[in-house]
Order: C-alpha cells, then sequence, then structure tokens
C-alpha cells in the first residue's frame, strides 16, 4: 500500500526526522492562507502516487502567495501523468505547500528487504535527487549498503558506517547517524516494504532534512496497522483494482494486455503471465484467487475481468491442490449464470476432484475453449486474443 508524500512525511516527523515546515492544501484559497503563514518562497506538490512529478509539471516554486494561489488552481482536480501513471495520469486532490528550502548537497536514504538476502538493507548515496535505478546504472559505486540482521537489528556502527560514507562530519554526522536509526525504526515498527528519503539535503546551516519522502508498507501486515490503513486514497489506485478488493479478490493488478487470468496460486500466475508473453501475447492482468473453496471466488473474477473494456479473451488455468476443481468448475457456471460474457474463455482444469469438476462443466453445456495441458492453454488463449485484435 502506497501513502501521499505529505502522509509519510508526517510519519518522519512522529519518529524524530527534520521536515519542511508545511501543511497540505485542498483549495487554491488554502494554499494561499498556509504560503502567508510560511512567509517567503513556497513549493507547491501535487500528491500523486507517482513518481516524475517534477518533470511533469506537479512540483513548482511560489515567489507569493497569490502565485501559490495560481500554481494551485492549475493543479487542483487535473489528472497529472508522469513517465509512472500512463496517458491516463492520476487525479490532483491535494497538495503539499512547504517552504523553500535551499540544499547545499543532495543525498539519497532508502530501505527495502532484500529478497535474495532475507533480510532488510539500508542504502545511502550522494547522489540524491536521482531515481535509485539511476543511480545503479550510472553510478553503482555510490551506491552505500548496509544488511541489517532482523533477529539483533540496526547496530550503531553500522548508522555510523553510512553516515561516514557520505562524508558527513561533526553535527551532520551525527544527525545522519540518528536519522538512519530512526528511519529503520519506522521501517520495522510499520511493516514498511519501502522507506525512502529522496533527497535527504543538507542545508547551508549544516542542518539534515528530508525534502522528500516515500513509505510503502506490506499489504500483508495492514491488519496490525489500522492507521496506516486509514491513509489508504483509492482516488490514487485503479479502479478495477479497488473494486476487486471490495469483493475480496486482494491479488489482482491490472495491465495493459487483452488476455484476462484467472490462476490460483501467485507462482502460477506468474508462470502463466509469462508463457502468454513468450508465445506472443499480452496478459491484461495479475488475478490470483487463491485457495478459498468457494464458487463466488470465481464468480467475482470474472466480473472484474469482463469489466475491463481491453480483456479480449478469458484463461482460466488451475491446478487444484487445496483448492478443488469441482469448486472452480462451480463458479465458472454459476459465472455465466450471473452475466453475459461476451468474450472467448479458455478453460484448463487439473487436480481434486477433477472428474467430478469436468460432469460440471459438460452438464452445463457451455462454450468453452477446452485445453489439457499448461501449453495448449496458453497457445489457444494467445491465438483467440490475436483473431480477436
Amino acid at each position: 500500500m502506497k501513502i501521499h508524500e505529505y502522509q509519510a512525511k508526517k510519519l518522519l516527523a512522529e519518529y524524530g526526522i527534520p521536515i519542511p515546515k508545511g501543511k497540505i492544501a485542498r483549495s487554491p484559497e488554502e494554499a494561499k492562507e498556509i504560503a502567508q503563514e510560511i512567509g517567503g518562497r513556497v513549493v507547491i506538490k501535487a500528491q500523486v502516487h507517482a513518481g516524475g512529478r517534477g518533470l511533469a509539471g506537479g512540483v513548482k516554486t511560489a515567489q507569493s502567495p497569490e502565485e501559490a494561489e495560481r500554481i494551485a488552481r492549475e493543479l487542483l482536480g487535473k489528472r497529472l501523468v508522469t513517465h509512472q501513471t500512463g496517458p491516463e495520469g492520476v487525479p490532483v486532490g491535494a497538495i503539499l505547500v512547504e517552504e523553500a528550502l535551499e540544499a547545499q548537497r543532495e543525498l539519497y536514504l532508502g530501505i527495502v528487504v532484500d529478497s535474495l538476502a532475507s533480510r532488510p538493507v539500508i542504502m545511502a548515496s550522494e547522489a540524491g535527487g536521482m531515481e535509485i535505478e539511476e543511480i545503479a546504472q550510472k553510478s553503482p559505486e555510490k551506491i552505500l549498503k548496509t544488511y541489517v540482521d532482523p533477529a539483533s537489528g540496526l547496530h550503531p556502527f553500522q548508522a555510523r558506517e553510512l553516515a561516514f560514507g557520505l562524508n558527513l562530519k561533526g553535527d551532520g554526522f551525527k544527525a545522519a547517524t540518528q536519522i538512519i536509526s530512526n528511519l529503520y525504526k519506522l521501517f520495522q515498527e510499520k511493516d514498511c516494504s519501502l522507506a525512502e528519503i529522496n533527497p535527504l539535503i543538507v542545508t547551508p546551516d549544516d542542518r539534515l532534512i528530508s525534502l522528500d519522502a516515500k513509505l510503502n508498507f506490506d499489504d500483508n501486515a495492514l491488519f496490525r496497522h489500522p492507521e496506516i490503513t486509514e491513509l489508504r486514497d483509492p482516488s490514487q489506485e485503479d479502479p478495477l483494482e479497488v473494486k476487486a478488493k471490495s469483493m475480496g479478490i486482494e491479488n489482482y493488478v491490472k495491465l495493459d494486455g487483452d488476455i484476462g487470468i484467472v490462476v490460483n496460486g501467485a507462482g502460477l500466475a506468474m508462470a502463466v503471465m509469462d508463457a502468454i508473453k513468450q508465445a506472443g501475447g499480452r496478459p491484461a492482468n495479475f488475478l490470483d484467487i487463491g485457495t478459498v473453496n468457494r464458487p463466488e471466488r470465481v464468480v467475482n473474477a470474472f466480473k472484474i475481468l469482463t469489466a475491463d473494456p481491453n480483456v479480449k479473451t478469458v484463461l482460466v488455468n488451475i491446478f487444484g491442490g487445496m483448492a478443488r476443481v469441482d469448486v472452480i468448475a462451480t463458479g465458472i457456471v454459476e459465472a455465466f449464470k450471473q452475466m453475459e460474457i461476451k468474450v472467448p474463455v479458455v478453460v484448463r482444469l487439473k487436480g481434486t476432484n477433477l472428474a467430478e469438476g469436468e460432469r460440471i462443466l459438460a452438464e452445463a453445456g457451455l462454450e468453452l475453449i477446452r485445453a489439457s495441458s499448461f501449453s495448449e492453454a496458453i497457445d489457444k488463449a494467445v491465438a483467440v486474443a490475436k483473431d480477436l485484435a
């Protein structure tokens, strides 16, 4: 789950990490009032769940409260298009108005979980202001890394090593050491999947301030953090993904292809997506219905896929272990009863209670394209989609 910059900065401040003076505004008049309160130059930042705001015109400097009001009027209610949003963009419902600070240096600080090392890794760099992927490509030697043992936690010497590697001295060194320790504490206590400060600036008077911040959270841990769940902004998410969650389908991600996928198990879903791409097709989604043996889960999956106008065919590829094939088949039949499914449906079923599942489909007399093997199902789905393109 993602949250806005202003929400992330509030959390940083709660953990003792310095942030600029600023407030959130939802109207041009509010922006003007905040700018007057701050005094002097201010920065207006569109609050969207996407990077690249500056290049897209979503971050601007105002020299006066009147200019802040004008910029706010230009941004609020519009859709901001960045390299991360796609051509449809995302709506700007709020802006952050904060003091404009001069940066003597721009640093990078971020924490993620390294799946290969099975532990968090803290990354720091003197090349702040750039995306970490860009730093890795252009100046990999500038990325400092420290791995943290989840059992023992971050040791003080590790934070000091990173601060020293950033060429900080005196009060700046002490401040960076504390910020690194506090950011890791936030990352751990709030079950973050990403905690990033970019840039972490050094001001002319040697203060360290988080000029921008990004926090993402592990969806599977949100039950422990109702205060974080309340920060969700559905307007920034794809409408179909929001609808899927409301229907109990947590593992749905909309893509830009035309083959809708219904699969049980994340690993199988990834394999199906890869196979479709290899066969020359384009998956329209990632959708894992899980191992819950309820026909309505299958029905809801069909409701989501058929609501996507880009879907030209649906591929149901089920390998029933804990999920029973007869329950899946019942769900398919019920989906055809409840709605008019106008796209071809390719079905491949294997596993527990297969014979009963086959009997249910046969007696229903549905117009399905059947496949007996994984590769046959992929080939048929891709071929049908191409025919309808």
